[in-house]
């Protein structure tokens, strides 16, 4: 199995999230990049996490059955199905059924990370299913994974 190396033009990884991709900004999600795609590939799931949230992992964004391609676009549209994305669903985290970007309180430092799952199959999930629900669905079924993680201040 190739590794997934997830990559993104809108900041390095360990880099500072731009203002625009948070709640500060116009919170759309950024660009990401993945080479070395699995050829066996069904779907691709992003899950994205404050892991300085004092609740661990703190779930923003979760989008599943993304068709497979190599750049997942910048602004997704909001809503639990998204048609640009032949019918990719997202879930209900802190964004319900959107990319909700950081926005931590005060002046702290967060950390944000971007976890890609390739898998060979599409789930089969209803819209209000939340990171848990797309975790346990995926078990068993995921061909790679990688992630990005970025900062805000």
């Amino acid at each position: 199995m190739n590794n997934l190396i997830v990559s993104s033009p809108a900041f390095e990884n360990k880099g500072l999230i731009p203002i625009e991709y948070t709640g500060y900004g116009s919170d759309i999600s950024p660009e990401l990049v993945l080479t070395n795609l699995d050829e066996t590939a069904k779907s691709i799931v992003i899950i994205m996490d404050d892991m300085g949230h004092p609740i661990p992992a703190y779930n923003h964004w979760v989008i599943w059955n993304i068709p497979v391609m190599s750049v997942i676009p910048s602004s997704i549209p909001h809503g639990k199905d998204v048609e640009s994305l032949d019918g990719a669903q997202q879930g209900i985290g802190y964004g319900k059924h959107r990319y909700r970007g950081p926005k931590p309180p005060f002046n702290w430092s967060h950390e944000y990370q971007f976890n890609v799952y390739v898998l060979d199959k599409l789930l089969d999930l209803p819209g209000k299913s939340r990171k848990k629900d797309v975790i346990q669905a995926m078990h068993g079924h995921i061909l790679q994974q990688g992630a990005i993680t970025g900062h805000y201040r």
